[in-house]
């Protein structure tokens, strides 16, 4: 069963991942095993109004059922569903959990969360993310970033607005400076939660170009449903000028102004 076969009849949304047409093939193979469970069970659950209904059998027979239709028929599930874990999620999840990509192609950001809103991390032209210390939080730098660090000197920030390049690995440092979060990228099918003091992380590869919604997959708050941000997936060129001129500005910020004469 194709992707497209599944986004058509479920209606799932658009996937623009490596490794998330995986996932779908098991959220469609799921889908369908569910299907025959509820059509079969259904079936056994009319047949058995009709063949013990009270006119039918006046007196109560107590012995139970006597066949062992029903033990094979929870032993073929239980088999189906390890068949599930172990030829798909299994492979799935250690893929995700044990591959992280390394190399001068991957792109490293991080992913902070609070209430309500989504800030997003880039290291600079060195490819390196610098430190961050949530004592060193203040109203002017709102995640802590480690200003000792050298390798944050050209370090930027991007609120609301998620910018990674198409066709190149990425690497998302996913925190949280309140309350439990969720980073959900949907069409990347992957998702994250962001947790007060704990150092999580994501990746994903994605495979085109477009312009998509984050949303927040863990209740937060009062807030909640308005905690979004937008996933922007860009060209290359597009993404390496963009990093460049982000970078330069934050070099150029943080340069000691000259001394008055």
């Amino acid at each position: 069963m194709s992707v497209s076969s599944i986004l058509k009849i479920f209606g799932l949304p658009e996937l623009a991942s490596e490794h998330g047409e995986l996932v779908d093939h098991m959220n469609g193979f799921v889908h369908w095993f569910m299907l025959v469970l509820f059509v079969g069970w259904s079936i056994f659950l009319i047949y058995v109004f009709y063949r013990f209904n009270q006119k039918r059998n006046p007196r109560a027979d107590y012995h139970g059922v006597r066949g062992h239709a029903t033990t094979h028929i929870e032993i073929g599930v239980c088999i189906v569903e390890a068949i599930l874990l172990i030829g798909f999620a299994f492979p799935l999840w250690a893929r995700q959990a044990d591959e992280f990509p390394t190399g001068p192609d991957v792109v490293k950001l991080r992913a902070v969360g609070e209430q309500f809103l989504w800030t997003f991390h880039y290291a600079g032209n060195d490819g390196v993310l610098g430190g961050i210390n949530p004592k060193l939080t203040t109203s002017t730098n709102t995640i802590g970033r480690d200003a000792s660090d050298p390798n944050g000197k050209d370090d930027f920030l991007s609120g609301g607005v998620m910018r990674i390049p198409v066709g190149r690995p990425c690497i998302v440092d996913v925190r949280s400076k309140d309350v439990i979060h969720n980073l959900a990228l949907v069409p990347m099918r992957a998702a994250q939660d962001a947790t007060p003091g704990v150092k999580a992380h994501m990746w994903f590869k994605p495979t085109k170009a477009g312009t998509w919604d984050i949303i927040c997959g863990q209740l937060c708050g009062s807030g909640h449903s308005q905690m979004k941000a937008t996933l922007e997936v860009m060209e290359q060129k597009e993404f390496d000028a963009w990093v460049k001129e982000q970078s330069d500005t934050a070099i150029k910020n943080a340069a000691p102004a000259p001394a008055a004469k």
